[in-house]
């Protein structure tokens, strides 16, 4: 009988990669995939600490394993991710968790496979939290998601120290793989079929890897070399810090065939005096400035963004001064939220923090203007043919198939007789994994529907 796995993942896109590595070291280790987590004999939560939300989903699921331990005290139950980073969360796990097995943080990721077979051969609880990051470990086994689409990492931490942030505390300093170790990953995939590729880190901006000849490589001259990769027909990266976004940077939107038209660049407020507060290291002329060169460079590029609403401190005159930005910017889409308290952060200490109600009026306020603009951004998508990487079926209906316009839009769509038989395909399933045309024929402010052409 198989022995199997399920690994639980809490936040950003960085945890989504360090789970496909974990999954890759559990299936080395001969640990099949199992959809239930209550069900698998291993079962790996991966947290964020980024949010409360996020805090509270954590210790609601972590809750859910204590009776499937209990019954079967051979599984094993793991913790790891941003939160173990943290000895309050430590302390607490060791208090009330008992059925915990092996807790770890992100910088000893590569240690995991000999964490897990003392606990799984010599029944030992495992602590084992690194407070310094080392070097990037390489050559890590990764189960991917999909076969067409990867998460790339060329960086890992943060040293802009935003004082609402828990980041830099739980994945320390800024540290960039060297570029050919990069280039050599992405070439690997693009070998496998793999169409699309994500670039992840912190602030993707400040890249500055170093290659065999000592030359520090910025990353415009990165994103150029893998530009050059054959077979990846797409490139994107997130997240990326608008004090460290250069015109070369900008310059490349226009410049490279591969790089899709789109940006996440969060802006946080609207308020210079809260960017300030924030410790954000720009303004809101310069924020917008970085909009219009942008704009300039690639009209057709697509925008999102990051919200907080209701930093320590914000007035009403604050709160109005990020709406008239957001009007200002039109967003293609915005990642709103209400500001958290976060252990450890110089926010937590601010006295002036804002009532729960205001928060939560403010937001619903700046969503409402958000899908306004939402909404007429969407209509422009109408009858628009565009291609779209297919990426499976919808999840509420199996017979519509979903995918991602290079703007980073998700199309639901169905395919017309006449262009299946034009592609000589047997059945919709055909399509996944490739980059078609889909013509828009319904552009609704959330979701667009479409046809194949």
């Amino acid at each position: 009988m198989s022995r199997t796995y399920n690994i639980v993942t809490f936040g950003c896109q960085m945890n989504e990669r360090d789970s496909e590595t974990l999954a890759g070291m559990l299936e080395e280790m001969g640990y099949e995939y199992c959809s239930d987590f209550k069900e698998a004999d291993v079962c790996v939560l991966n947290t964020c600490s980024v949010r409360e939300h996020a805090d509270k989903r954590f210790y609601g699921v972590l809750g859910q394993l204590k009776n499937p331990h209990e019954q079967d005290p051979g599984r094993i139950v793991c913790v790891c991710g941003c939160m173990m980073q943290q000895q309050v969360h430590i302390d607490t796990l060791k208090a009330k968790y008992p059925w915990v097995d092996i807790v770890f943080g992100t910088h000893n990721i590569a240690d995991f496979p000999r964490m897990f077979r003392n606990a799984a051969e010599e029944h030992q609880k495992i602590v084992e939290v690194w407070k310094d990051a080392g070097p990037i470990a390489e050559g890590l086994p990764a189960k991917r998601e999909y076969p067409f689409k990867a998460y790339v990492s060329i960086m890992q931490g943060c040293n802009n120290f935003c004082t609402y942030c828990i980041v830099p505390y739980t994945r320390g300093r800024e540290r960039s793989r060297a570029p050919e170790q990069v280039l050599a990953e992405i070439r690997q995939l693009a070998e496998s079929g793999t169409k699309e590729i994500m670039l992840l880190g912190q602030n993707v901006n400040s890249y500055a890897g170093v290659d065999e000849t000592g030359q520090t490589v910025t990353f415009p001259q990165l994103l150029r070399m893998i530009d050059r990769i054959d077979g990846i027909e797409r490139v994107r990266f997130m997240t990326s810090h608008p004090k460290d976004l250069s015109d070369d940077l900008i310059g490349c939107f226009a410049e490279l065939k591969h790089l899709c038209r789109q940006i996440h660049l969060p802006v946080q407020a609207g308020s210079d005096r809260i960017l300030k507060a924030m410790n954000r290291h720009y303004d809101s002329a310069h924020y917008l400035l970085l909009i219009d060169k942008l704009r300039a460079a690639c009209p057709e590029i697509a925008i999102s963004t990051d919200i907080i609403v209701g930093f320590p401190g914000e007035t009403e005159e604050d709160f109005l001064a990020t709406v008239d930005l957001v009007k200002k910017v039109r967003y293609d889409s915005a990642f709103t939220f209400i500001y958290s308290v976060r252990r450890g952060t110089p926010a937590e200490k601010m006295t002036d923090q804002v009532p729960e109600e205001i928060k939560h009026q403010r937001f619903d306020r700046l969503l409402k203007a958000i899908h306004s603009i939402q909404e007429e951004k969407s209509a422009e998508y109408q009858d628009a043919v565009l291609p779209v990487l297919v990426e499976g079926f919808s999840k509420t209906d199996p017979s519509v198939l979903t995918g991602r316009t290079e703007s980073n839009k998700t199309v639901d769509f169905t395919v017309r007789p006449d262009a299946a038989a034009a592609k000589d395909i047997s059945c919709p399933a055909d399509l996944i994994g490739q980059i078609i045309p889909v013509k828009i024929v319904k552009a609704q402010t959330f979701s667009l529907y479409g046809e194949t052409v």
